[in-house]
């Protein structure tokens, strides 16, 4: 098996992970959930990830996640004295965001060619989206639930019912590369926001968030400009219709518990663990130079 046959495996083992993090899985069970031996799954693990398999678990601890929000919390006060202003940071991926006007969103994107299609990613098939004005959506399903994926796909299409469908796998699989593996590319990467005014402003609050750390839901009710309204920003979180990148899996309660997730709460703590690798390997480089 090659490092890219590996990739789907991998994918599902962090889901695994984080799925039995109660239960603290020893590395050979992992590895022979990925159907591996343990030698070859550490070392593909840690290809795809940037960390062994039993530190990427240890990011997925409780401790781990009330230290992050401790820490955040001085992170984020500084955005709120700085005011929202983009474009948002994901590792070295820049984000610039663009919304749609309400007239548009009003139409349900009628007259509005979207091209669609499936490619893999380290947290299971993703669905892409993508409009002439940027990157409109971003979900995920289990590779090879074909129920799930159709479920999927129409509650995506669902947002958007008026738009002019394409499917085009090329693209999708092109946009997917750019995301999860080409990130020294530094050219922006447009998104499209389809969405009420409010839920935008909540989405623009999420991509204050950076990477490899997390926020309350109280705290980014206060970076929307609404720190009373918790409960309609938690709402408009789970509308997020660009996941990973609008980063709603950085928001957790203040007790440190991971909530629901529109794509399972064990993909929303494979994505913490991953962005912890890589706020990890940073740490090293900068204490190596």
């Amino acid at each position: 098996m090659t490092d890219v046959d590996a990739y789907p495996k991998i994918a599902s083992a962090m889901a695994a992970i984080a799925d039995m993090r109660a239960e603290q899985p020893d590395l050979d069970w992992v590895a022979a959930e990925a159907g591996m031996s343990p030698a070859h799954f550490q070392r593909v693990f840690k290809h795809w990830v940037g960390l062994s398999p039993k530190k990427f678990l240890q990011h997925l601890t409780l401790d781990y996640a009330k230290a992050r929000l401790e820490e955040s919390q001085s992170v984020l006060d500084a955005a709120l004295d700085a005011g929202l202003s983009g474009p948002g940071r994901l590792h070295d991926l820049f984000v610039v965001h663009e919304a749609m006007t309400p007239g548009d969103y009003k139409r349900r994107g009628e007259g509005l060619p979207m091209r669609w299609g499936w490619a893999e990613s380290p947290f299971g098939l993703t669905l892409l989206f993508m409009t002439d004005r940027g990157l409109a959506g971003l979900a995920f399903a289990e590779p090879g639930a074909k129920g799930e994926q159709a479920d999927v796909l129409a509650n995506m299409q669902g947002r958007w019912p008026a738009a002019e469908f394409v499917e085009d796998v090329a693209a999708a699989e092109a946009m997917a590369a750019r995301i999860f593996q080409d990130t020294a590319n530094k050219a922006p990467l447009p998104l499209c926001l389809i969405g009420t005014p409010f839920q935008i402003k909540v989405w623009r609050a999420l991509l204050e968030i950076p990477g490899g750390h997390l926020a309350t839901y109280g705290a980014v009710a206060k970076l929307a400009g609404k720190p009373k309204a918790a409960r309609a920003v938690g709402a408009a979180i789970g509308r997020n219709p660009i996941s990973w990148l609008i980063p709603c899996h950085r928001a957790i309660l203040s007790n440190g518990y991971v909530r629901n997730y529109e794509w399972g709460i064990p993909r929303k703590l494979a994505m913490i663990g991953w962005e912890a690798a890589q706020r990890d390997a940073v740490h090293q480089q900068n204490a190596a130079a």
